[in-house]
């Protein structure tokens, strides 16, 4: 795993100056890569190139990057790791007829001889994994950025003065002479409704993250983004609507293969020259993980968890059992509230643009103990979203069928009535039934206000600030960005979804799993210099996956259900069937007592005036319903507390 990094000015520059901007730039990713930097310039053509490398494959020098061969038209900075270049290598040899003197055992050098065989498209088309790449034509003087199928590794690009840049964060793009890009306000609307930056927007204006499954070709005459061509090479859109019609009904069958893409796709993620282990919660995804990568080596595995002190979120000794059953080389890390406050002022730093899912704490911590042993750590994401994992898949359709025989405005009456009881009410009357009651109601009710159909519902109950669009000042919806990338992605498959939860589930894979899930694990980790992989995004196993009906996904209301048969083989069931809990913490309580007067000095109703970025008459009705007690706003709140601990580092 690396940093990248890039520059074309707009104007010829000498090799000094383009050699001290490619070092300030480079060198704010060393974290991302601690074991080697090198840079590349060409000032002829003003271009520049820079990397960071965290060395995975081939430790030597000759995996050093930027990359190039006197016998090749390319230079490359790569970041990532291609789990079949291996195979890629021998079809090459194959193709060619003759043997070919690779220089290294490194990905890197398999990328490079493969674009300039197969071209660009074909060969991203072949590659399995992850990545971001920067390649330069030579000869034709361009330069062609690329993102992996799902968005695991970060690429942002855009312009800084008219000079074109491109690198894996922001902080590096900050290191521009005269950066002074100013907020995206419409990235800030869109934040708030989903406590993240969705692509392709950055929080700046005129900086993008580059979509996955996508690449785009830059010379030194692109001057915006009106100007760049987004060349799809692979979609979930073109999956699903080539599989839509190849569901798989015999369920045995389906499920051994299953199992045998998935211990196909840990057994090539394990590939490593450096000291490798996993997370694990203890839940379906992780534990399925771990089960077989325990399969695939004969020594026990090394195994990480977090555990917390206050027993309320503590699942640690969930994994502790999982880790016996399997025989694994558990490792427990165990936080105090002290310990995860701590890590609150580097946030900002961490993520390079505002960014509230909470879990980003104990995500940053399991990432910090496992680096004091391995470098290495595969992960159980991506399995909610590709299998049905979340509650809303289940619960949702069975709070709408219960509540959609009744006319539309008595729905709406009923979801003011409930409105109308503060959620600690709700609590007092209803919590011996349901926790945190009165937080699930009232969001509930939010959501069927205008609500029509159980697509809407579900749609609704994913956003955060109600609202907010006006929650943003001077923010005119009108003023959009021209050729906006895949702004409407999620209205991509309208006409092919046989079912909502399949289209709810298709709209997590490709927003909320991309910005949100994948972009924590990847700061959280590449801050500690941890390359993380994830098994369940490998693109056979998600095809098959999609090949499956949803009744076989969420089988008698019970989501990942493939996943729990499979597991089941390695575990027992009471390791297996237990309730979803999420990685959590107790933001809300911390928001009310240690976390106050932190919070406080960033809702501050002068600040906020001064500072003329939100309405802060309705920032501070919300903080004080919230110390109150009235209401559990801690989410909404975290995205504003997020955003200003960003900001005041501006």
């Amino acid at each position: 795993m690396c940093g990248i990094s890039g520059i074309i000015k707009d104007k010829k520059s000498n090799i000094l100056s383009l050699e001290n901007q490619i070092k300030k730039m480079t060198l704010s990713l060393k974290h991302r890569g601690p074991d080697n930097s090198g840079i590349w310039t060409d000032s002829d053509n003003s271009i520049a190139l820079g990397h960071q490398r965290l060395s995975i494959l081939d430790l030597t020098a000759a995996g050093n990057q930027p990359m190039e061969f006197s016998d090749c038209k390319f230079v490359i900075s790569f970041n990532g790791e291609i789990y079949n270049h291996l195979e890629i290598r021998r079809e090459i040899e194959s193709d060619v007829k003759k043997k070919i003197n690779w220089i290294s055992n490194t990905d890197t050098e398999t990328l490079i001889r493969a674009f300039e065989f197969w071209g660009t498209k074909e060969t991203l088309k072949k590659c399995s994994g992850m990545f971001s790449i920067a390649l330069w034509d030579k000869s034709r003087k361009i330069l062609t950025l690329a993102r992996d199928r799902f968005g695991e590794k970060p690429l942002y690009f855009g312009w800084v003065n008219k000079n074109f840049v491109f690198a894996s964060e922001l902080k590096a793009i900050k290191k521009v002479e005269g950066f002074q890009n100013p907020i995206c306000k419409k990235a800030l609307s869109k934040y708030l409704s989903v406590n993240y930056v969705p692509s392709p927007l950055s929080i700046y204006e005129n900086i993008f993250k580059l979509v996955p499954g996508a690449f785009v070709e830059i010379n030194n005459s692109t001057r915006s983004i009106d100007q760049i061509k987004i060349n799809k090479y692979w979609s979930m859109n073109n999956l699903i609507e080539k599989v839509s019609s190849k569901e798989i009904n015999q369920q045995d069958v389906s499920i051994n293969k299953l199992e045998n893409i998935l211990n196909n796709s840990v057994k090539s993620q394990m590939l490593s020259d450096v000291p490798l282990g996993a997370f694990l919660s203890g839940g379906v995804d992780s534990s399925l993980i771990c089960a077989l990568m325990q399969k695939n080596n004969l020594k026990p595995i090394d195994t990480y968890t977090v555990g917390f002190q206050d027993k309320q979120f503590d699942e640690s000794k969930y994994a502790k059992k999982v880790a016996k059953h399997l025989g694994t080389n558990h490792n427990e890390i165990f936080v105090s509230e002290n310990d995860c406050q701590k890590i609150i002022p580097q946030l900002p730093e961490i993520y390079d643009e505002p960014f509230a899912d909470s879990s980003q704490i104990p995500t940053y911590l399991i990432c910090n103990a496992a680096k004091q042993n391995v470098t290495v750590a595969l992960s159980g994401d991506g399995g909610d979203e590709i299998f049905g994992g979340y509650n809303r898949y289940t619960w949702s359709p069975r709070i709408w069928n219960k509540i959609s025989i009744l006319p539309f405005f008595l729905r709406k009456k009923i979801a003011y009535l409930c409105l109308n009881i503060s959620e600690k009410k709700l609590d007092f009357l209803l919590n011996i039934f349901i926790n945190k009651a009165g937080f699930k109601i009232h969001k509930i009710a939010k959501a069927l206000k205008s609500a029509v159909s159980l697509e809407t519902f579900m749609q609704k109950m994913i956003i955060e600030w109600e609202g907010y669009d006006k929650l943003v000042l001077n923010y005119n919806q009108d003023h959009l960005v021209k050729n906006f990338l895949f702004e409407n992605k999620k209205d991509e498959l309208d006409s092919n979804f046989k079912d909502p939860i399949s289209k709810m589930m298709y709209i997590d894979s490709v927003t909320y799993l991309t910005d949100d899930i994948l972009c924590k694990l990847d700061r959280a980790a590449m801050f500690n210099s941890l390359e993380t992989r994830v098994p369940f995004l490998n693109e056979k196993v998600v095809e098959f996956a999609w090949k499956m009906p949803i009744s076989t996904k969420i089988k008698n209301g019970i989501g990942k259900w493939p996943l729990k048969n499979i597991l089941s083989n390695y575990l027992p069931q009471n390791l297996i069937n237990r309730p979803k809990t999420g990685f959590a913490i107790p933001l809300g309580k911390w928001l009310r007592g240690p976390l106050r007067n932190w919070s406080e000095n960033l809702l501050n109703e002068t600040r906020l005036v001064q500072e003329g970025n939100f309405s802060a008459g309705l920032i501070r009705d919300t903080w004080k319903e919230h110390l109150d007690g009235k209401c559990d706003h801690s989410s909404k709140l975290w995205s504003i507390l997020m955003f200003q601990a960003w900001y005041e580092k501006q």
